[in-house]
C-alpha cells in the first residue's frame, strides 16, 4: 500500500462574527448545528484578535457576518476570520454576508471615484474565500466582482407573500421608487398579480441622501401601494416617495426592503412617516429606537439555512427559487 485511505465524510462547520448574532444563531438552528465557540476581542487601540476553539482543518467552512455599523469594523472581522480559516487548513470557506457592504459604490458616476463594492470582493478573495452567499445585492453585476462562486439569495418570495397574505389583492398597486427598481417591482406584480407604477427621482450628485422627487407614473389614486426596494438607510428617498404616492391619492403605502440600514435620522423620518407598515427582514439587527409598531421584521434564516445546506451537499440553489 502506498497512501492513506480516509473516510471521504464530509464536514461542516458554522462559524459567525461578532455583528449580528441573533441571525447566526438561526441559521444555525434552522441547520441543526452550534455555531463554533469563537475568541473575538478588539485590542486597545481597535486591533481585532480572534482565534477559534475548534479544529477546522479539513472542514467545509461557512461563515456568516452582515456588514452593520461600524461597517469598517465588521468588514475587517470579517477578512481576518476568513484568513484564520484559510490558515487553519480548512477544506473550504464560503462567506455568507447577509447586508454586502459598499454595494452602492458598483460604478463610477464621475472621475476619480473608487469601485469600493469590487475592492470588498477583491479583499474576500485574497483573505482565501472560495465562494460568497448574499442576498439581494444592490445591483446584480457585482456577483462578477468576486472570481469564484457567488450565490445569490432572493428575499422577494418572503416579503411579497406577508404583503399579498394581509392586503386585498384587488386595490394592490407595485410601486417602484425610482428605475433602478422596476425589474425588480415587476417580478412582485408577476408574484401578486398586481399593476406596477413608478416613482420618477432625482437625486443631488453633490449631496449625500438628497432626494427630490418629481412625478408618479401609473394609477394609485385609491389604491394600497407597496413601495419595493433593496435597502432603507435614511429614509429620506422612501419617505419622500410615500409622499408623493399620497399626494397622488393613494389609500395606504407599505414599504419594504431586504435591508434595513436604518442610520442617521432614519428613527425620526420613519416615526413621522404617513406610511402605515414598514416590512424588512433580519439580514441587519433593527436598532433598538426603531422598535416601532409600524416595523415588522421577518427573518430570512430559512432562506438562508437552505441554502448552505444545498452548497454543502452539492444541491442546486438555485432551485430554491425556480418556481418564483
Amino acid at each position: 500500500m502506498t497512501g492513506i485511505k480516509t473516510t471521504g465524510e464530509k464536514k461542516m462547520m458554522f462559524f459567525s462574527g461578532r455583528a449580528h448574532p441573533e441571525l447566526a444563531e438561526e441559521v444555525a438552528h434552522q441547520l441543526g448545528v452550534g455555531v463554533v465557540p469563537t475568541k473575538a476581542f478588539d485590542f486597545a487601540n481597535g486591533e481585532i484578535y480572534v482565534r477559534y476553539q475548534e479544529s477546522a482543518r479539513g472542514a467545509d467552512c461557512f461563515l456568516i457576518q452582515s456588514h452593520t455599523a461600524p461597517i469598517n469594523k465588521w468588514v475587517m472581522e470579517q477578512l481576518i476570520m476568513i484568513d484564520a480559516l484559510k490558515r487553519a487548513s480548512a477544506r473550504s470557506i464560503t462567506v455568507i454576508v447577509p447586508f454586502y457592504g459598499y454595494a452602492r459604490q458598483d460604478k463610477k458616476h464621475r472621475g476619480r471615484e473608487p469601485i469600493s463594492a469590487r475592492l470588498i470582493a477583491d479583499l474576500m478573495k485574497t483573505a482565501g474565500a472560495d465562494r460568497i452567499l448574499t442576498v439581494d445585492l444592490h445591483t446584480d453585476q457585482i456577483q462578477g466582482f468576486f472570481d469564484g462562486p457567488v450565490d445569490h439569495l432572493f428575499a422577494l418570495p418572503l416579503l411579497a407573500d406577508y404583503v399579498g397574505a394581509k392586503v386585498d389583492r384587488q386595490k394592490l398597486t407595485i410601486v417602484s421608487p425610482d428605475a433602478g427598481r422596476v425589474r425588480v417591482a415587476d417580478r412582485w406584480c408577476d408574484r401578486l398579480g398586481a399593476p406596477l407604477a413608478i416613482v420618477h427621482k432625482r437625486r443631488d450628485k453633490d449631496v449625500a441622501n438628497q432626494v427630490t422627487v418629481h412625478e408618479v407614473v401609473g394609477e394609485v389614486k385609491g389604491r394600497v401601494c407597496v413601495l419595493v426596494d433593496d435597502m432603507v438607510d435614511t429614509g429620506g428617498t422612501i419617505c419622500a416617495a410615500a409622499d408623493a404616492l399620497f399626494a397622488h391619492g393613494a389609500e395606504d403605502v407599505i414599504v419594504t426592503a431586504t435591508h434595513g440600514v436604518l442610520s442617521g435620522p432614519a428613527a425620526d423620518r420613519l416615526k413621522n412617516s404617513k406610511v402605515s407598515e414598514f416590512v424588512f427582514t433580519n439580514t441587519l439587527p433593527t436598532p433598538g429606537e426603531l422598535e416601532l409598531d409600524k416595523i415588522t421584521v421577518l427573518s430570512i434564516a430559512p432562506t438562508i439555512a437552505r441554502a448552505v445546506r444545498e452548497v454543502f451537499e452539492d444541491g442546486s440553489v438555485t432551485s430554491l427559487f425556480d418556481e418564483q
